[in-house]
């Protein structure tokens, strides 16, 4: 079996999954559940001066029968006295002296941050992850994302933290910015050895249109929260990625969180650069039990791949991700639906016809009433195949894709409801590999059809 274990700053943890710093690492008692789950670390919620919170505090986006595919937070940090929090870390360590424990904080001034992080090390963090991302409440405050979207702000307080503590120090950063580069380098001057990202996007989750009050509501009113959830997975991907591949953030120890809800979710965030992963939304919802899949799941497909850590899947997917201007403009698919399979719902040939490049067409039409349809460009011939699957509608056709026109979207793929029946199929365009950037180069960057004042523009600078 491959070596689940990672090491991340130098402290060696079980496995990369670590719950993230939220309401299940609220207390002692929940984290040192998790532990016997088989959660390999955790981020306590986050520490500081307590807070008072407000009723509700969530809110939840459902999309077709998927539960919580978002949820909104506008939870502050933790409520409770600093003197409860720090003695049940202390029991947690001590029972579990093998596991990874992150004190997560957020504080003000710079003897506030002395102090805390004294007392945090004390009771027994592996770890410090410094709260730069909260997006509500605490930012109200100076604290939180104001400090993570202010780089100067940022690299300075990071500086007290690497200059205070004796153990290493993470920055857990917010999506909340134009360019994550900007903080990220900004850690990297004051010498932090990792970081932590995504934390929650700023949003309102949504309005009770009875009440004409946005969502979650607390009374008459309500505020904007953190978005999280397997919603915010794509974002997290990218934003991770950003600095995965920069030469020096890249150096860093990186912990990949958001939307993370299974053991393929980690894979892809490892695979990007993590080192390890937090979950939190996936846990509020199904449990901490859900550990169990992800580490039996994760082992078999570094098994199944032949790699014998978690190690060797850190940034494998790195080199492949690049500008757009570095893509190979050769390279071309086409559409392929399978006629055994199809059941005739035609939801492909919507897809394509409102939403992409009219290219499927529907058997049995004239010309005329294809052009009707919208279709500019027919084809010869389009065959007559009647749709034989057991779970097909009854006196329905097999939709057509005319392989010429189609451009290899995906769309009619994504939409089809029958798993395999519509393949991406891989066409020999005869054309040598040449990207955008390769045009430029060679000067022939140029498509025809233009603005008049681009087209004398590019005359005159001939």
């Amino acid at each position: 079996m491959a070596d689940l274990s990672i090491e991340f700053c130098g402290v060696r943890s079980p496995n990369p999954f670590w719950l993230a710093s939220a309401p299940p690492t609220n207390t002692g008692d929940q984290v040192m559940r998790a532990f016997d789950a088989g959660w390999g670390g955790a981020v306590w919620k986050t520490l500081g001066n307590p807070i008072v919170n407000v009723t509700s505090r969530f809110g939840g986006i459902d999309h077709g029968t998927t539960r919580l595919m978002g949820l909104n937070n506008i939870e502050l940090i933790t409520d409770r006295p600093l003197e409860v929090n720090f003695r049940e870390m202390l029991a947690v360590k001590k029972r579990f002296p093998k596991h990874t424990l992150v004190a997560s904080l957020m504080v003000e001034t710079k003897e506030e941050w002395r102090e805390i992080i004294r007392r945090s090390e004390d009771a027994g963090a592996d770890l410090l992850e410094l709260n730069f991302g909260c997006p509500h409440g605490m930012c109200e405050r100076g604290m939180g994302s104001a400090v993570g979207a202010e780089p100067k702000v940022l690299e300075e307080i990071a500086r007290w933290a690497v200059e205070f503590a004796r153990v290493p120090v993470i920055v857990k950063l917010t999506p909340n910015v134009g360019d994550i580069l900007e903080p990220g380098e900004a850690a990297v001057r004051a010498g932090i050895p990792a970081l932590s990202l995504i934390n929650t996007v700023k949003s309102i989750i949504g309005v009770d249109l009875d009440r004409m009050v946005p969502l979650p509501r607390v009374g008459d009113a309500s505020t904007n929260g953190g978005y999280c959830g397997p919603a915010v997975k794509p974002i997290a991907l990218h934003l991770l990625s950003q600095l995965a591949r920069h030469p020096q953030c890249g150096r860093l120890d990186l912990s990949g969180i958001g939307g993370i809800s299974n053991w393929r979710d980690a894979a892809e965030f490892i695979a990007l650069g993590a080192t390890s992963v937090q979950v939190c939304t996936a846990v509020m919802h199904h449990g901490f039990r859900i550990v169990e899949d992800m580490l039996e799941g994760l082992s078999d497909f570094l098994d199944s791949k032949g790699m014998a850590s978690v190690a060797e899947l850190r940034g494998r997917a790195i080199p492949a991700y690049r500008e757009w201007g570095e893509l190979d403009l050769s390279y071309k698919l086409v559409a392929d639906i399978n006629p055994d399979t199809c059941i005739g719902c035609q939801l492909c040939y919507v897809a394509c016809m409102d939403g992409s490049h009219q290219c499927i067409h529907l058997p049995g039409r004239t010309e005329e009433q294809s052009r009707q349809a919208g279709h500019t460009h027919l084809p010869k011939h389009v065959p007559e195949r009647a749709v034989t699957a057991a779970a097909g509608t009854p006196g329905a056709r097999v939709p057509f894709v005319d392989a010429e026109e189609c451009v290899g979207c995906n769309l009619c793929q994504m939409v089809c409801p029958v798993p395999g029946c519509i393949t991406m199929e891989e066409v020999s365009t005869g054309r040598p590999r040449e990207s955008w950037n390769d045009r430029i180069a060679q000067g022939k960057a140029h498509v025809p059809g233009g603005l008049e004042v681009t087209e004398a523009a590019r005359r005159r600078n001939r």
